[in-house]
C-alpha cells in the first residue's frame, strides 16, 4: 500500500495554567493526548466529538497555527514539526484551513478579491496584475460566486457566501489537504446544505483530502469516509463511516448516536443518557477518561488506559471490553 498522504502518531498538546501574584505554571490542560490517525489523498477523515474534546486543536496543530507538544506529524514523508521559515511557508501551499466563524475569519478592512489573492502574493503564484485578477475571478466562480464580488467588502455577504470566499481562499495556493474546523456549524441548516455539496464537488474535481472537524455526526455521516470519535484529548472509536454507524463499539459512540434525531416517526431510537458530567482536560481521570460516565465500566477501568485496538477489520476502538 502506498503512504498516506498525512499521518499523525501521538500527537499531544497541553496548555499551560498560570496563577497566583508571579503567574508560574501550577498544571495544565491536556487538550489533545496521544492522538492517532492518518489521511489518504482525496480521503475525508471525519473527526467528531463533544465541544471542548480537542478536535479543533487537533486540526490547528496539524498545520501548525497551534505548536504541538509532542508527537509526529508527517506529510508526504515530511515531519511537519521540524519545519521552519521557507519550509514551513512551502508547506502551507499543501495545508490549507477552513475556520469555522465566517463572520471572524475574514478581514473586515480589506476587499474580497484582496483577501482571497493574499496567498497568491505571498507564493508569488501570479505573474502580474491581469493574472491575479483572472485568477481571483476563477476562484470566485468556481465556488459560486460572482466576478464582480471581488469588489465587495465582508459585511456585504450573507454568512453561506463568507464561508464561499473562506474556501476560494483556501483553494488559492492549490492545496492537498484542508482542514476543515467546523465550516458549517455557524451557518443555517438550508445553508449548511450547500457548503457541503460545494466542498463534495471541490473535492471530485481537484483530488483534495479533507480533515472535518465537526460536532453534528449527521453531517459528518454524509461527507467522510472514515470516521474518528474524540473524548477528552483521546480518539476512542475510528473506522469506516457506515460501520461506525451503522454498529458502534465504544460506549461513548453509543450514546452520541442515540442522540442523533431520525427524520421517519415511525422509527424509535433508544435513548442513552449519560450521567455525570464531562470531567476537566486540566484534571481528567486516570485510567481510561470515560470511566466515570461508562454504563459498563469496570474497576480496571479506572487504573489503566485502553488502547486503541482494532476490534474487527478497519474498525478500531478504545475500550476494554469491547
Amino acid at each position: 500500500m502506498s503512504e498516506p498522504l498525512l499521518k499523525v502518531t501521538n500527537l499531544t498538546k497541553a496548555f499551560p495554567i498560570h496563577s497566583g501574584l508571579l503567574k508560574r505554571q501550577t498544571g495544565a490542560v491536556q487538550a489533545v493526548n496521544g492522538v492517532d490517525f492518518h489521511i489518504d489523498a482525496s480521503e475525508t477523515l471525519g473527526l467528531v466529538g463533544e465541544s471542548g474534546c480537542g478536535k479543533s486543536t487537533t486540526g490547528r496543530c496539524v498545520l501548525r497555527l497551534i505548536e504541538p507538544t509532542s508527537g509526529d506529524i508527517i506529510f508526504e514523508g515530511k515531519n511537519v514539526r521540524a519545519l521552519d521559515g521557507e519550509a514551513l511557508r512551502a508547506l502551507r501551499r499543501d495545508i490549507q484551513i477552513i475556520f469555522q466563524d465566517p463572520y471572524a475569519s475574514l478581514n473586515p478592512r480589506m476587499n474580497v478579491g484582496a483577501i482571497i489573492g493574499e496567498a497568491l502574493v505571498i507564493h508569488k503564484l501570479a505573474k502580474n496584475n491581469r493574472e491575479f485578477d483572472d485568477r481571483v475571478v476563477s476562484l470566485l466562480e468556481t465556488v459560486g460566486l460572482k466576478a464582480d464580488h471581488r469588489t465587495r467588502f465582508p459585511h456585504e455577504f450573507s454568512g453561506g457566501q463568507r464561508q464561499r470566499i473562506g474556501i476560494a481562499r483556501a483553494l488559492a495556493v492549490e492545496p492537498k489537504l484542508i482542514i476543515c474546523d467546523e465550516p458549517v456549524s455557524a451557518l443555517d441548516v438550508s445553508i449548511q446544505a450547500q457548503v457541503i455539496n460545494l466542498l463534495e464537488d471541490l473535492q471530485q474535481k481537484f483530488g483534495l483530502a479533507y480533515l472535518f472537524v465537526a460536532h453534528d455526526l449527521s453531517v459528518v455521516e454524509h461527507i467522510s469516509r472514515r470516521v474518528a470519535v474524540m473524548y477528552l484529548g483521546r480518539i476512542v472509536e475510528m473506522a469506516e463511516s457506515r460501520a461506525l454507524y451503522a454498529s458502534p463499539k465504544h460506549p461513548y459512540t453509543e450514546a452520541l448516536l442515540s442522540a442523533v434525531p431520525i427524520p421517519d416517526p415511525k422509527v424509535r431510537r433508544q435513548r442513552i443518557r449519560l450521567s455525570g458530567e464531562v470531567p476537566s482536560p486540566a484534571n481528567p481521570p486516570s485510567g481510561c477518561h470515560f470511566h466515570a460516565r461508562c454504563p459498563i465500566a469496570q474497576p480496571m477501568c479506572s487504573k489503566e488506559v485502553p488502547k486503541l485496538k482494532q476490534s474487527v477489520d478497519g474498525h478500531w476502538v478504545a475500550c476494554h471490553f469491547r
